[in-house]
C-alpha cells in the first residue's frame, strides 16, 4: 500500500541522473538531442556549446592580458576580470550538473560519426560513375558515321581514388578524437609540462584539420 509519506518522499536526483543515457545523435556530455552540432569534434547540444563558449571566452581574456589561469579562487585585479571568472565558474558548475553519470565510449561516438565521414565522399562516387558512363558513351561510334571513319579515342581523366579518400577521412576523424580525449584528460594545465603538452596537442589538431580541409577541396574538385 502506498501512503502519503511514500508519495511525498524526497526526489533522488542522482537516480534520475543515472536514467539518462547517451544515444547516437545526442550530446555526448548531457545526452540532450536539442540543437546538436559538432563542437571540438564531438556532438554537443546548444546549451553545452554555450557554456563551453563562456569558458573559452574567459580563457582568451585571461590569456590576452597574461592573467592567472582559471580555477581555484576568484581573486581578480578588476571587475571585468572577476566577471569573466565568475561566468566561467558558473558555466563549469552547470556543465558538471548536466553531465551524464556515465559518458559514452569514444569508440561508440566515433562509430556514430562514421556515416558523416562517409557522406563527405559519397557524392564523388555517383559523379565519377556518371562521368565514366558519359565517357564510355562518347567513345562509341555513331551509326551515322561511315565505316572509313576511325573511332574516337577515349579521353583519359584523372579520377580521385574515392575509397582511399574515405579511408583517409575516417582515419583523421579517429586521430582528432584521440587528440581531443588527451586534451580533456589534461583539463586545466596546472604546470609547465601540462601547458607544453596542451600546446603540442593543439598543433597536432591544427595539422589534422588542415589536412581535412585539403581533402574537402579534393572532394569538391572531383565533383566538378
Amino acid at each position: 500500500m502506498i501512503d502519503a509519506q511514500t508519495l511525498s518522499g524526497p526526489i533522488d536526483i542522482a537516480a534520475i541522473r543515472n536514467v539518462r543515457r547517451w544515444s547516437p545523435g545526442a550530446c555526448v556530455w548531457c545526452g540532450d538531442d536539442n540543437a546538436v552540432e559538432m563542437f571540438r569534434n564531438e556532438p554537443r547540444c546548444g546549451t553545452c556549446r554555450e557554456k563551453e563558449s563562456v569558458i573559452d571566452e574567459a580563457r582568451r581574456f585571461l590569456g590576452m592580458y597574461g592573467l592567472r589561469p582559471l580555477g581555484g579562487t576568484l581573486q581578480s585585479d578588476d571587475d571585468e576580470e572577476r566577471e569573466h571568472r565568475v561566468n566561467a565558474r558558473d558555466a563549469r558548475r552547470e556543465l558538471n550538473e548536466m553531465k551524464l553519470a556515465e559518458l559514452p565510449d569514444p569508440a561508440a561516438v566515433r562509430k556514430a560519426l562514421r556515416p558523416r565521414a562517409a557522406s563527405v565522399v559519397s557524392e564523388p562516387r555517383s559523379t565519377a560513375h556518371s562521368g565514366t558512363s558519359s565517357a564510355s558513351a562518347s567513345t562509341r561510334p555513331s551509326t551515322s558515321r561511315t565505316s572509313a571513319t576511325p573511332p574516337v579515342a577515349p579521353v583519359r581523366t584523372d579520377a580521385v581514388d574515392v575509397a582511399a579518400l574515405e579511408t583517409r577521412v575516417t582515419g583523421l576523424l579517429d586521430q582528432l578524437s584521440a587528440i581531443d580525449a588527451q586534451m580533456n584528460l589534461i583539463g586545466e594545465p596546472a604546470g609547465l609540462a601540462a601547458r607544453a603538452r596542451i600546446s603540442d596537442l593543439e598543433k597536432q589538431r591544427a595539422t589534422v584539420l588542415r589536412t581535412l580541409a585539403a581533402l574537402e577541396k579534393a572532394r569538391i574538385a572531383a565533383g566538378q
